[in-house]
């Protein structure tokens, strides 16, 4: 009868520690090659990148800071195709969400508008938000600081473009007790007053200019509180001088076309 060979002697197979051996020098050559990867890692982006994880988060203290030249910015950010006007718009609508929450918490219901237009876009005002009835003084807290919010804001903004501030009040009589003899009055002093506020906040006075509409320009019904509320406000203007509708040169009277 034939014998069974063991099967746990190989005559062909390599001893067990060449094996051993084989995958010890493997593991040594990816560590060497780590070594000379890391190696040649340059040191002042090493800092530069922690310098800035410093600043963003701060959460490192004494980090280095890192300086980062206009040509790696550029490299580094999508080009957008957007203009300054329309990120000025996207700014603002932020800001005005911001202040409408807090108006809401507070469990105000007139809340703060802005609207796009073919020259420019427009920010709506409530009345009630800045000043109290027959009055042209802001005393509201948190209108000063939208109103110092939107003066940081309009500092990023082209240079070109022009704010023009509108008052606008109801079709109700004032009060023979107000300072004001009429609406004419009233709306033009809370227009300069908004006006005033801006150039304190550090706005250019040569951007800014102050009208007065009084009741005539009403967008609700004055036969209700409701309408009568909307109508009571104030509205910043940003145009850019080129969509301006006044002519760019004066015309005198002997330009005007004969009738």
């Amino acid at each position: 009868m034939a014998k069974k060979k063991s099967g746990g002697d190989c005559p062909v197979c390599p001893p067990r520690w060449i094996v051993q051996y084989g995958d010890m020098m493997s593991l040594l050559l990816v560590f060497f090659i780590l070594l000379l990867a890391m190696s040649t890692i340059d040191a002042s982006k090493v800092n530069e990148a922690i310098g800035s994880l410093a600043g963003a988060m701060s959460v490192l203290e004494g980090g280095t800071q890192s300086e980062i030249s206009r040509e790696r910015m550029q490299l580094a950010t999508p080009i957008v195709p957007q203009s300054e006007t329309d990120e000025a718009v996207n700014r603002v609508t932020v800001t005005i969400s911001e202040f409408n929450e807090i108006i809401r918490r507070q469990g105000g219901e007139e809340t703060i508008q802005i609207q796009e237009a073919i020259d420019g876009f427009m920010i709506q005002l409530p009345a009630s938000l800045l000043f109290r009835t027959g009055r042209a003084e802001i005393v509201n807290a948190d209108a000063l600081l939208l109103l110092k919010r939107i003066a940081i804001l309009i500092d990023t903004m082209p240079n070109d473009l022009e704010i023009v501030v509108r008052g606008h009040t109801d079709s109700q009589e004032i009060d023979q007790s107000s300072q004001f003899r009429d609406a004419w009055a009233l709306s033009s002093a809370r227009s300069v007053a908004v006006v005033k506020e801006l150039i304190g906040d550090g706005v250019n006075p040569k951007r800014l200019s102050a009208a007065s509409y009084a009741s005539y320009q009403p967008i609700a019904t004055n036969s209700t509180e409701q309408g009568r509320a909307r109508n009571r406000r104030v509205e910043i203007h940003f145009l850019g001088q080129n969509n301006s509708s006044e002519p760019a040169t004066p015309k005198s009277v002997l330009d005007l076309p004969r009738q």
